[in-house]
């Protein structure tokens, strides 16, 4: 299985009174997670499901993502990518698809570099996962230690044109 995880993109600054989950993507945000995407398509990237994150800005770079990667099944929300989740947490919504060759999460830090580290077997790694970054990692093990391997990371520095 393929595991892609995919920070949202910039999104609006937050606002006394206003929930954090209601914060929005930028037009730079789009901008830059699109790049991105654009790049992950011509290397070969193709989830057969995305799971973001309810809040809207992970909801709405999943659906960029489903767009421009040409995922086939719509995004599933699930409260399993929301910052504050625990990596054990979301691998375990992961393996729940375990039959899709390639999933892809869309969520926030601190989570992303978390399950990252967490899926790559050594949870004590630290990894700085910019806003609209990608990372693959195909899945060698599916249990529930996990082992993956990094195949590549791509930022929004990576894909300017």
């Amino acid at each position: 299985m393929q595991v892609y995880l995919l920070r949202h993109g910039i999104a609006e600054d937050g606002r006394p009174g206003r929930p954090d989950a209601d914060r929005a993507l930028t037009d730079e945000g789009r901008l830059r997670l699109r790049a991105v995407l654009e790049r992950a398509r011509a290397a070969g990237a193709a989830p057969t499901l995305i799971l973001p994150s309810p809040y809207l800005r992970a909801a709405q770079t999943a659906r960029i993502a489903a767009e421009v990667l040409g995922c086939p099944a719509p995004p599933l929300l699930s409260d399993s990518f929301v910052p504050e989740a625990s990596p054990v947490d979301a691998w375990e919504e992961i393996r729940d698809y375990d039959e899709e060759p390639a999933v892809l999460v869309a969520s926030h830090e601190p989570l992303m570099s978390s399950a990252a580290a967490y899926l790559l077997g050594c949870p004590a790694l630290d990894i700085d996962v910019k806003k609209a970054a990608l990372l693959r990692i195909d899945m060698t093990r599916l249990g529930a230690q996990p082992r993956g391997i990094l195949k590549w990371m791509l930022t929004p520095a990576l894909c300017k044109e």
